[in-house]
């Protein structure tokens, strides 16, 4: 897979090198920041190419995506991450095939996949979004919601509270993006000080990881620096 921006192999080391930059400039170790690439709208021979590059985590908007493409990848070491808004009638889809959902944000989700991963016998990881900018366009739970919401998640044994994650407002304003970040951040803290292991802050993407690497983010999600220009959207 070539493009004038270069190989897959060239754009992953390229963007594996600017978040270590990026680490170095916030006086963080780059080990303390994973990547996780975003594979959506790329067919299965592209992530097969990815697989041989060492990535075996790709994060993914729709369970219909991931069903199609776990059966393409059949046998390989894949796991697949949801990142995308999740209805609640695709829960027995992410079920089946999914290793984490990172975009856990309402109660009657979370009973829906505690119900269907109960009976396949799975737990899953999940990290809970926030909804930290004014966009209406952005999913999440309240912010004055989360403390009462994780302590309803204990309730559900097959989903394995491991973060939080939040999509920054889209602006060109880089401190309305960085209180994003900030507030996820604090919020992030308030929990882990009511008890709650949300260690994990799944925050920043291609525009604006630099931002969230510099407020406390452990892991990226980058598509396109990666993949190449999508030919179409998710």
């Amino acid at each position: 897979m070539s493009s004038e921006a270069g190989t897959l192999a060239e754009r992953l080391a390229a963007v594996q090198a600017s978040i270590a930059g990026a680490c170095r400039r916030a006086g963080r170790d780059p080990a303390d920041v994973t990547l996780l690439p975003v594979s959506k709208t790329f067919g299965a021979d592209v992530v097969r190419e990815a697989l041989g590059l060492g990535l075996h985590r790709f994060g993914e908007n729709k369970a219909q995506e991931v069903q199609a493409k776990a059966a393409a990848l059949a046998g390989e070491p894949v796991e697949w991450v949801l990142i995308g808004h999740l209805q609640t009638n695709k829960a027995k889809m992410v079920a089946a095939h999914a290793s984490e959902v990172q975009s856990l944000d309402r109660p009657e989700l979370a009973v829906a996949l505690d119900k269907a991963l109960q009976a396949r016998g799975r737990a899953i990881d999940v990290l809970v979004q926030v909804k930290t900018s004014p966009e209406e366009t952005k999913s999440g739970i309240a912010p004055d919601r989360l403390l009462p919401f994780l302590n309803e998640l204990k309730a559900f044994s097959s989903l394995r509270l491991r973060g939080l994650m939040t999509l920054a407002e889209a602006s060109e304003d880089e401190e309305r993006v960085r209180a994003c970040f900030r507030m996820l951040y604090r919020l992030r803290d308030r929990a882990r000080d009511a008890g709650h292991p949300v260690d994990r802050l799944s925050m920043g993407m291609s525009g604006d990881y630099a931002v969230a690497i510099a407020e406390g983010s452990t892991e990226v999600r980058i598509g396109s620096a990666i993949f190449g220009a999508r030919t179409h959207k998710a």
